[in-house]
């Protein structure tokens, strides 16, 4: 395992020096899932929830939430992001929302997609909260990230999805 870069060498936290690296394309992209009756996810695909457009301000509110993360997560850098997408998949039971952020910068933008798409999940629970509480958040990670000194990195399929 790598040396972990948020602490100096006393141990202390900091933020990592990222003004010798060169900027370079970044792109990262996260997922997560948010469980559900299948009778909330037909209410949202119907465009029917008595909110109005659940996923649309799920949508928004992921983006907001990119744009700030270095708001939310202390060591983390402010950085100008040039692309947030969100894309929702509804199955059954459940809503994948799945985040792709994309920079010009010198550090990467895994911790804007992650938290575009905790935030976006957050968001639709929320949201139905009042007709479902027994949601359940889970499977946030990050899938890709490409660009910066370390490269492409592609998370391995977890059971039951395809290769």
């Amino acid at each position: 395992m790598s040396e972990l870069t948020h602490f100096d060498a006393q141990g202390r936290a900091h933020m990592v020096d990222v003004g010798a690296k060169p900027v370079s394309h970044r792109v990262a992209i996260a997922e997560g899932v948010i469980h559900m009756k299948p009778e909330t996810v037909a209410t949202l695909r119907a465009g029917d929830h008595r909110k109005g457009d659940v996923l649309g301000v799920a949508r928004v509110a992921g983006i907001m939430a990119a744009k700030r993360t270095g708001d939310l997560i202390p060591l983390c850098h402010p950085i100008g992001l040039t692309r947030v997408a969100l894309e929702f998949d509804t199955g059954t039971d459940r809503i994948r929302v799945q985040a792709t952020c994309e920079v010009q910068g010198q550090t990467g933008v895994e911790m804007e997609a992650l938290t575009a798409v905790s935030v976006a999940l957050l968001t639709v629970y929320d949201m139905c909260k009042a007709v479902d509480r027994g949601m359940r958040i889970d499977a946030v990670r990050l899938l890709e990230k490409h660009g910066g000194r370390s490269g492409s990195w592609v998370a391995e399929p977890q059971s039951g999805e395809p290769k």
